[in-house]
């Protein structure tokens, strides 16, 4: 990976973002591209507004309000990003941009190798309430592969693959394995479901390809349900990161994402890697 694009979102949740991609791009001499996106339409939407004297006045000076709270923000998001990476001695450039975010991010991470967001506080600066399916409208706009972080870092040390047996869950696995991410992690593949015999047989066939790829790693087989149980299993092993693919439903969203990484988008306290 030589191009990594990363989220400047909330200052807050910066110090983690670079933090993570500061990791990535040392161990890969990669280049960052940090962007921080402006979305007018969210930060001038003010809601339903009451007729009365004196209604546009305060409606104008709340909106310019949280323009001038978004520039503060992008600011000291940008000097935190350029001052890490200086310090790291990692190459870098930073982007601001003003639309849709979700377009901009879809266009740029065309021609990007990774991208790193946080899992809250993508583009909202903490000024406006961030859109609860922020993660899953990236992923479905075909922002991947990604590495969501959550808001405190923690360095990628032990990485648990959730492996549903499914095509894409696969594809997931791969595309980290050929990534070259956290080389000297500890890595356990989870497999669940009910019938012990075949989740054997595919941890067996996921061990021998993590071993053509000079990689050690531990399996286990859990009998229950993925959606249930994935975080809290991650927790009590102790996983810095969760590698998630998915198992196709019928439904849109369940068919992007299948039904655990789903969840996951929605509720992981845990950083995330999806690539498919």
């Amino acid at each position: 990976m030589k191009r990594i694009l990363v989220g400047l979102g909330t200052s807050g949740h910066a110090e983690s973002v670079v933090s993570h991609a500061i990791e990535i791009a040392q161990a890969q001499g990669a280049e960052l591209l940090g962007i921080a996106v402006v979305d007018p339409s969210r930060l001038e939407w003010t809601g339903p507004r009451p007729i009365g004297v004196g209604v546009e006045t305060l409606t104008a000076e709340l909106r310019q309000d949280r323009m001038t709270k978004v520039a503060a923000e992008i600011e000291k998001a940008n000097k935190l990003f350029a001052e890490k990476c200086l310090s790291a001695n990692v190459p870098h450039q930073t982007c601001e941009r003003t639309g849709d975010p979700f377009e901009i991010v879809a266009d740029l991470v065309r021609y990007q190798d990774l991208c790193v967001f946080g899992l809250h506080g993508l583009f909202e600066h903490d000024v406006v309430p961030e859109p609860t399916d922020s993660l899953e409208r990236l992923v479905a706009a075909g922002v991947r592969p990604m590495l969501a972080v959550s808001e405190t870092f923690c360095p990628i040390r032990r990485v648990l693959v959730a492996y549903s047996g499914s095509l894409e869950s696969a594809k997931t696995f791969k595309h980290y394995v050929q990534s070259g991410l956290y080389p000297k992690a500890l890595v356990r593949v989870v497999h669940f479901g009910s019938d012990v015999e075949a989740g054997e047989r595919r941890l067996k066939s996921v061990e021998s390809y993590f071993a053509s790829h000079g990689r050690e790693i531990e399996l286990d087989f859990i009998q229950g349900d993925p959606v249930q149980e994935l975080v809290p299993y991650a927790e009590k092993w102790e996983a810095n990161l969760i590698v998630a693919g998915n198992s196709a439903k019928n439904l849109l969203l369940r068919k992007l994402f299948g039904e655990t990484a789903l969840q996951l988008l929605r509720a992981s306290p845990l950083p995330l890697y999806l690539a498919q």
